[in-house]
Formats: structure tokens, sequence, C-alpha cells
């Protein structure tokens, strides 16, 4: 299969959560990119693929990152989600993160720059 993945995946581990206007579950991630998130999930959220959720997560000295995402597939208890519009904030703390675990800006700014372009 060809890859077609614009968005570097990084190994990140953070007290995480998916929340939705009726409930919250605990989430544990696996990895994260500029574009979405990977997740493993104990309890079965009542998700279907398109469905939204915030991804919120937790890092350290009470940054938050709020993720507003689309489900996008799940198989078993592996969930995928799609990023959407963040608040400042949110985006600026991610692009923080994602550099930091990049170490290369060159990098960094093709991927800000795709994303900027879809």
């Amino acid at each position: 299969m060809q890859e077609r993945r614009r968005f570097q995946r990084i190994e990140f581990d953070a007290q995480s959560e998916v929340r939705t206007p009726e409930c919250s579950w605990p989430i544990k991630l696996i990895d994260i990119s500029l574009k979405g998130i990977l997740a493993e999930i104990e309890i079965t959220p009542l998700l279907e693929p398109g469905d939204r959720a915030d991804i919120v997560i937790h890092l350290a000295n009470n940054i938050v990152i709020t993720m507003p995402a689309v489900l996008k597939h799940q198989e078993a208890d592996h969930l995928g989600f799609e990023a959407e519009n963040m608040d400042l904030d949110s985006i600026s703390h991610l692009r923080r993160l994602v550099e930091l675990n990049l170490g290369d800006e060159e990098l960094l700014e093709r991927e800000l720059d795709h994303l900027i372009h879809i």
C-alpha cells in the first residue's frame, strides 16, 4: 500500500480524553500529528465514524490542547481522529510539541505549509 501521509506522527503519551456534549472517556494516546491522533481506548465510546468530538490533551504546567476532531476509523480498541479547526492557543501548543519532537524546523515548516493548503 502506498503511504499517503504527509504529516509526521509522533509517539506521545499524556493524560487525554475524548469529550462529547453527552460524555467523556479517557484515552491513551499512541501518536499525534498536526492533522490528528491515534488513540487506544478501554471503554468503547458511543461514536461512529463521522462523529465529532473534542480530544483534550493535558500537558505539563496546566497546558491543555483541545482538538476538535472527527472520528475517521475505529479498529478494535484503536480510534483514529482527524483534527478540525483548533483555537490559537491549542494549535500553538501542538505546533511547539511537534517542533520539539521532530527536531527539524524545515520539516515542520513543510508540514505547516501543507496544512494551510488543505
